[in-house]
């Protein structure tokens, strides 16, 4: 197993600043065949680095809506049900939480009406407060700076360095940063698959009803 290097971290911005780019010209550009830009494409994949490739659509330029930064604090317990309503919600192209467990989201409102959108969106129990900022515009440029991408541990958490080990559990590949790390994950794995496949068969071996 290895950290992600130079090269990994070259491809991951070039695909960030263009996901068409042809491996051809990556390759001109970090000095390696476009077969081998390929392959190192796909094990970002598998470690879950890379996700996916997707479409980035300036919305302002299909639909109408006033661009707001939205500042909510949840009520007591109820970050997680805010957070997946403003996932769900249309209107929102980004989502943040705070380290305070306060929400920002950044949506494109109809007509700026952002008490009315909140209502329709979420439970108003669920909000504490809220406050909103008004954008005249705005730009993003990530960048994957050289401890962005460091890989975490499956089992600890901890930072995946060049002694750790890589395996395919459950038909994902997984991290570890030991050999014993591994080995817990996947015994702890093989006793949850077990029982769950225990007890599928117990269900299916049920008289079924008169």
């Amino acid at each position: 197993m290895r950290d992600l290097d130079e090269t990994d971290l070259e491809i991951l911005q070039a695909l960030m600043d263009d996901a068409r780019r042809p491996w051809a010209e990556i390759a001109e550009t970090v000095d390696l065949s476009p077969p081998a830009v390929s392959d190192r494409v796909d094990r970002l994949q598998e470690l879950g680095v890379l996700r996916r490739f997707t479409l980035d659509l300036d919305r302002s330029k299909l639909r109408d809506g006033v661009p707001v930064l939205v500042t909510v604090e949840p009520a007591r317990g109820a970050v997680d049900d805010l957070r997946a309503s403003f996932r769900a919600a249309d209107a929102v192209e980004h989502l943040f939480t705070t380290a305070e467990q306060d929400l920002i989201c950044y949506a494109r409102i109809h007509e700026g009406d952002v008490p009315r959108w909140l209502s329709r969106t979420v439970d108003d129990e669920s909000v504490d407060d809220y406050g909103v900022t008004l954008l005249t515009e705005g730009e993003w440029t990530p960048t994957v700076g050289g401890t962005g991408f460091a890989l975490t541990c499956a089992e600890c958490g901890n930072r995946v360095t060049s002694e750790g080990t890589t395996a395919r559990i459950g038909g994902e590949i997984r991290q570890f940063c030991c050999p014993s790390c591994e080995g817990r994950f996947e015994a702890r794995y093989e006793r949850l698959d077990e029982a769950a496949s225990a007890e599928r068969g117990t269900d299916a071996g049920d008289d079924p009803p008169d």
